[in-house]
């Protein structure tokens, strides 16, 4: 009986703790976990902050629960202990790893993959993986994390598997999957990362940059640290030079993959490996002929040779059937060898390759593939044999995929694609498709997922459309359709998730039927002529009210009108982009109700409404907003603190153009920032600090341009930023003094027109990863360093400051560059000879400095370049005929320098190869350039020939690395008598301007054939003859300027044609006769005319037919302007009188003096 009280008791002691005991689903009974470590565990929650995917971070994460039972956690049975960590594809966002994590030192496996975690040295020292010492797995694949790889994980000697891997994800299905990582080796390097790791067996470092690592370096590592290695991922991870032999002793290597590199030739020791089942060697840069041996692996399932077009080989006969599951050759040089047996690959599952070196022969060798289910074919454009291989495709019944890239169905109209009734996946790209091609994708009833990238589509989507009721995921980008959306997508109501039509021609409304689209959940139709309203109204539903949507975008279209407010929002809509378009109204209200609204973009539009930003409060799980350029007037409450609290995730912050005059406080609460553009408002004051202090680990794009700061909040000139910006944008305010430099390379620096004075002495130091920086439009010093070729440059603008001494000269003769503009400054000396060609200049402007010599024969080697501006320096050199053959050559301004000689004097050596066939400005006036003009010669110019109807498009260089939106080409030419700047050059502005010269002879009737002309001037040469009545057919020329020659005759009556003319000078020649009075001409006063004594009729007052002087007295009429002052101060002297004939040469004072004599010499 005692007993049973005593077990009684014991019971009743140890009832509270079974109590609060749980089990799982298999009976097992559960641990409570350990108060420290579900601490630990809230904390690292509290650090992450609202993901697009996710309503509620980790729900079940919650205070005062056992925190084995939460998601993502297992604890071990004996202790309570947290082991396993997986958060993998939670969607979770960070800043870095929270130091919490390094709490948990009971950790076996930790999986932080595919989230956007931040950095690796946010918040965090280098040492805190050293005590995770138990760790046995760790992945942190596409987890979003940057930078240095810490060398805290080279302690960890527990570690069987490393995953670190970067892979580039891109998921138009899934708009919210993990973003990219960029990561690096250099200190520790590789041998210090795996040189403790002597337990490890798989290593996963796909898109880690591995720094100044050879083949020998690697490769001698792992062997001598690794020996047991069973996977080695090191895919594109830069590495260079061949493979060495010490990896041969990794004979438990089962998978490699060493795709995406220059580690080439193929060694055949991998061959040895006994357990070898997968060999991936795409785009490696492998050449010559490939070991069958490696066929004849019994367990190789994976063989991927792709992307490798030096490479040759062919398919071995086998005895047996073969092992592989997966062969990959599209872009390599493989054929085959004559079969004589097939049934070979009975076990093949997938299959790609190159369509130029298929024949049937090829294809027959691999017998019946009766398992095959993906296949994918490329290049089969003008294949003599696409009908037979489109048949042999059509055969392959049990196929679910198929990709067909570059390949033109109009050779052959084959109805077998149709066959492939198992089809579920079919992805065509560059393919030219007929209307009987896209019939017959519509008999493919069980297609779940249709992708058209780069297509030519003849006929309506509409027939291929309405039977793909099955459809999950449909994808047209860049094709050339026409006509409109189709009606019948609202066939696919019943499955479609995702469309995206991106960059396509289709035109018109979008179809109401859109708004039957219950199951969709991302919709994209970016980039093309898509007109009228957004659709609104109950039936169909609108767009914004789509049950299921999370994801809308249709930016870059033609989209006009108001929005009009919506009822019932969905409770999904997570992204909304609008941008780019021509919407127009008030701001809708409705916007303010979708409360799981993670980013907005509105911009580029014409709202033209007050808008309160403290209404975005309600809005608060936004991350993005973007206002800008629209008639907004952004109202800020300062008074408002609500914000800084609910707004606290957001990170993209776009308000330029919204007529805001200071920065928002709230912005000063906010611990994280990666994208704000306050750009174009009227915001004074300082620059505030937190921008490098706070936001500095988060920044990414940063523009504060076209405002009214004075000043900036600085203990340092180099600005304390923890990782490469994208834009650091400081362009048009009032800043002066020394121009400050973000700690590490921006991508795009900008500081023109401002007041700045001085840069960094070691300025160049910060530009390693610079791809543009414009420092123009301020007052500069000093000289430029030859460290500034030490930089990745594309764009270096140091234009209208005050640099002076030599160009360094690398930075022409061996730089990679598309722009160079060191206009209006002090630079002297000559210029450098030695260009060689991989020249890749679009825009050298020297203009306005003091260069001196001739120009380097080697620019002839500069294929690309577009703009050569020199003008204004002083250059000695003949007229530079061999840069005829620059091809995309279209502004060439040589004006006020020593130039001499014929202008046309080689144009023979060059017209069958085409003589500055792109040239739209040349500019040559005030030199020395002397002789007749060739009539051969204006007719080489085919870009002036050409008629253009519109205002014409801005020229845009084409080549700088996604920047051509940044930087644009100007000009300065004198058009209409005033020296002009076109800050943007159009296709449509034509201009020739010859003027103040030595040219003689007469003007060639062939610049008639320049009807694409705009500006034409000829003035102050010896040009003689009449004006040639060809030029009446330039019916384009706005400015014709033939003052100062020596022509005669009459005004021709052609030239009353060209009613575009608005500034016309034909003053101090020799033209006789009526002044013709039709059209344009009437609108000319008499400074058009003057200084030709033998014009009459208006404007002049003599009139036609009476004759005011002696025959004597005309003839005395045509003496030039010199020798008149000659003959008036005779008997002054030669002396005086020559003196003021080069006194007034040109300009107001010689005009007024040419007056005065001739007034005088009347009297």
């Amino acid at each position: 009986m005692a007993s049973i009280h005593w077990a009684l008791l014991l019971f009743l002691v140890q009832l509270p703790i079974l109590a609060t005991s749980s089990a799982h689903s298999d009976g097992n009974l559960t641990l409570w976990c350990h108060p420290d470590q579900a601490a630990a565990l809230l904390q690292l929650k509290q650090s992450f902050f609202a993901a697009e995917t996710t309503a509620t971070i980790l729900p079940s994460w919650q205070n005062g629960t056992n925190c084995c039972l939460w998601e993502g956690i297992i604890c071990d049975a004996s202790f309570g202990l947290v082991t396993v960590l997986d958060l993998s594809g939670y969607g979770l966002n960070s800043y870095g790893l929270d130091p919490a994590l390094f709490s948990l030192k009971s950790l076996r496996r930790l999986d932080l993959s595919m989230n956007s975690l931040g950095d690796y040295s946010y918040n965090i020292t280098t040492a805190e993986f050293e005590r995770l010492a138990l760790l046995t797995h760790l992945n942190f694949s596409n987890s979003g994390l940057d930078g240095q790889i810490p060398i805290g994980i080279s302690k960890l000697v527990n570690l069987v598997s490393l995953d670190l891997s970067s892979h580039r994800v891109s998921d138009y299905d899934d708009p919210t999957s993990a973003g990219d990582s960029f990561n690096h080796l250099r200190e520790p390097n590789f041998e210090i990362l795996v040189a403790n790791l002597n337990n490890l067996r798989e290593l996963y470092l796909d898109g880690v940059q591995i720094m100044s690592s050879s083949g020998e370096d690697w490769g001698k590592a792992l062997a001598k640290y690794v020996p047991h290695l069973q996977v080695l991922s090191l895919e594109g991870c830069r590495l260079n030079g061949p493979i060495h032999h010490s990896l041969s002793s990794l004979h438990s290597l089962v998978a490699i993959n060493l795709g995406s590199n220059d580690a080439g030739p193929i060694p055949e020791f991998f061959a040895d490996f006994p357990n070898l089942s997968e060999l991936q060697l795409s785009d490696m840069n492998l050449q010559g002929w490939f070991p069958q041996r490696f066929f004849q692996l019994k367990n190789l399932r994976v063989l991927d040779l792709s992307s490798n077009p030096n490479l040759s080989g062919h398919l071995p006969n086998f005895p047996h059937a073969s092992s592989l599951y997966t062969l990959r050759l599209e872009g390599t040089n493989f054929s085959s060898a004559k079969p004589s047996s097939s049934g070979n690959f009975k076990l093949l599952r997938e299959l790609t390759l190159d369509g130029k070196f298929l024949s049937m022969d090829f294809l027959s060798s691999f017998g019946v593939l009766g398992s095959l289910r993906q296949l994918k074919v490329s290049l089969m454009d003008s294949h003599k044999e696409l009908g037979s291989i489109l048949s042999w495709i059509g055969d392959l019944r049990n196929l679910t995929s198929l990709e067909l890239y570059v390949c033109d169905f109009s050779w052959t109209m084959p109805s077998s694609i149709g066959n492939l009734k198992a089809l579920r996946s079919l992805t065509m790209f560059d393919c030219n498709l007929p209307r009987p091609i896209l019939s017959e994708i519509g008999n493919l009833i069980g297609l779940q997922k249709l992708e058209l990238s780069d297509c030519k589509l003849h006929g309506s989507m509409a027939s291929s459309v309405h039977n793909l009721t099955n459809l999950r995921s449909l994808y047209i980008g860049s094709c050339d359709a026409c006509g409109t959306m189709p009606a019948a997508i609202g066939y696919l109501r019943n499955f479609l998730k995702s469309m995206v039509i991106w960059y396509s021609q289709l035109s018109g409304p979008i179809p109401y039927a859109i708004g039957q689209l219950k199951e969709l959940t991302h919709l994209t139709i970016f980039g093309g002529n898509i007109s009228g309203r957004i659709p609104t109204g109950h039936i169909p539903a609108p767009l914004f009210a789509l049950p299921k949507l999370r994801y809308l975008n249709l930016g870059s279209n033609q989209l006009s009108g108001p929005i009009e407010e919506f009822d019932a929002p969905s409770s999904c809509l997570q992204l909304v982009s609008l941008s780019r378009n021509s919407l127009a109204g008030k701001f809708p209200k409705s916007f303010f109700q979708l409360a799981e609204l993670v980013h907005l973009e509105i911009n580029l539009n014409n709202f033209e409404d007050s808008v309160d930003l403290s209404s975005f409060g309600r809005l608060r799980k936004l991350t993005g907003l973007d206002l800008s350029h629209n008639k907004l007037s952004v109202m800020i409450d300062e008074g408002n603190n609500s914000l800084s609290t609910s707004l606290f995730g957001l990170d993209e912050l776009g308000l330029a153009c919204c007529n805001i005059t200071k920065i928002p406080s709230f912005l000063t609460h906010l611990d994280r920032m990666v994208y704000l553009d306050l750009s174009c408002n009227k915001i004074t004051g300082d620059i505030p600090k937190l921008i490098w202090e706070r936001w500095n680990n988060s920044l990414l794009q940063l523009n504060l341009s076209h405002n009214m700061f004075t000043g900036m909040q600085l203990t340092s000139y180099a600005l304390p930023f923890s990782r490469s910006l994208e834009v650091f944008d400081l362009s048009s305010n009032r800043l002066q003094g020394q121009i400050p430099m973000p700690d590490l390379s921006s991508e795009y620096l900008d500081y023109s027109h401002n007041f700045f004075s001085s840069v960094l002495p070691n300025f160049t130091l910060y530009l390693s990863n610079t791809n543009y920086l414009s420092m123009s439009n301020n007052s500069i010093n000093g000289y430029i360093p030859e460290t500034v070729c030490n930089s990745s440059l594309d764009v270096l603008d140091l234009s209208h400051n005050n640099f002076s001494g030599p160009i360094p000269s690398c930075l022409i003769e061996n730089a990679r560059r598309s722009v160079l503009n060191l206009r209006e400054n002090h630079f002297e000396g000559t210029l450098p000879s030695n260009i060689t060609s991989e020249c890749t200049f679009q825009t050298i402007d020297l203009h306005d400095n003091k260069i001196e010599g001739q120009i380097p024969r080697g620019l002839s080697n500069c294929s690309y370049l577009e703009v050569l501006d020199i003008g204004n320096n002083r250059i000695v050199d003949t007229f530079p005929s061999w840069l005829g053959e620059l091809s995309n050559l279209y502004v060439l301004i040589l004006r006020s320098n020593r130039f001499y000689g014929s202008i046309d004097g080689d144009i023979g050596n060059h017209k069958s190869r085409g003589y500055f066939s792109s040239l739209q400005i040349l500019d040559l006036a005030l030199n020395n350039f002397s002789g007749k003009m060739n009539s051969e010669w204006f007719g080489q110019l085919k870009a002036m020939m050409a008629n253009f109807n519109g205002s014409g498009d801005i020229v845009r260089a084409t080549n700088l690395n996604g920047m051509a939106e940044y930087y644009q080409d100007s000009t300065e030419i004198t058009y209409k008598g005033s020296y002009v700047t076109f800050v943007r050059i159009l296709t449509t502005l034509k201009a020739i301007d010859l003027s103040n010269n030595r040219l003689e002879g007469t003007i060639p009737e062939s610049v008639g054939r320049l009807v694409s002309l705009r500006v034409l001037n000829m003035s102050h040469n010896g040009f003689t003859g009449e004006i040639p009545t060809q030029l009446g057919g330039v019916t384009d020329l706005e400015s014709l300027d033939l003052s100062c020659n020596q022509l005669s005759g009459e005004i021709s009556q052609e030239l009353t044609n060209l009613t575009s003319l608005t500034t016309l000078n034909l003053s101090d020649n020799q033209l006789v006769g009526k002044i013709p009075q039709s059209r344009q001409f009437p609108t000319f006063d008499s400074n058009s005319f003057e200084g030709n004594l033998g014009l009459c009729g208006p404007p002049f007052s003599n009139p036609c037919g009476v004759s005011l002087a002696p025959p004597g007295m005309a003839r005395m009429e045509k003496s030039s302007n010199v020798d008149i002052i000659l003959f008036l101060f005779v008997g002054l002297g030669f002396g005086v009188g020559f003196a003021a004939a080069i006194l007034m040469r040109w300009g107001r004072i010689g005009k007024w003096f040419v007056k005065s004599a001739r007034a005088l010499w009347r009297t």
